[in-house]
């Protein structure tokens, strides 16, 4: 699928996804109206683009790829790939320093060349996913390392959603 085309946004119709990072929300969206909503965690070191930063970017996005259909919930991933393990007690307690990347990637290109595409603000290269996340990280605030965490369920429900090309637009209370 294309990518959406900037001037179309935010879209009259059609799905797409909203990010205020500074309510920690996300909110499906059917043109203009809220259709859905859940917390979220992003970037524990705040917003920003900057290549290595720990920060959650801003600005227009799109869903690049869609990962992890027909997987259990609590697979876990690596490089986007299924590591054969599901995510359970055990397992945390085993790695209790690792990142969790669970149950499916959704990953993010950025639309705004200079702000999120291309050279060292590169949301893509930077690896910028909404996944699944476990039970006790924190929701409604930040705490990830750049990324959108969510819980699985609200995950799945996003993922249902948000086929590759669905617009996402990442920013802060306020933002136009």
């Amino acid at each position: 699928m294309q990518p959406p085309h900037l001037t179309a946004l935010p879209p009259e119709d059609g799905t797409w996804i909203e990010i205020d990072v500074t309510r920690q929300r996300l909110v499906i969206r059917e043109g203009r109206d809220a259709c859905w909503s859940c917390e979220i965690s992003t970037g524990a070191a705040g917003t920003g683009e900057e290549k290595g930063s720990g920060r959650t970017p801003l600005g227009w996005h799109y869903v690049r790829a869609a990962i992890g259909e027909g997987r259990p919930c609590g697979t876990v991933y690596r490089g986007r790939r299924p590591t054969g393990e599901v995510f359970d007690a055990e397992l945390a307690a085993a790695n209790p320093e690792r990142d969790w990347i669970l149950t499916r990637i959704l990953w993010l290109c950025g639309l705004e060349k200079g702000r999120n595409r291309g050279g060292e603000v590169d949301s893509q290269r930077r690896y910028i996913y909404l996944h699944g996340t476990p039970d006790d990280q924190p929701m409604g605030v930040p705490a990830s390392h750049g990324c959108i965490r969510l819980r699985d369920p609200d995950l799945l429900k996003v993922f249902a959603r948000a086929v590759p090309g669905t617009p996402v637009w990442l920013h802060r209370t306020g933002d136009a």
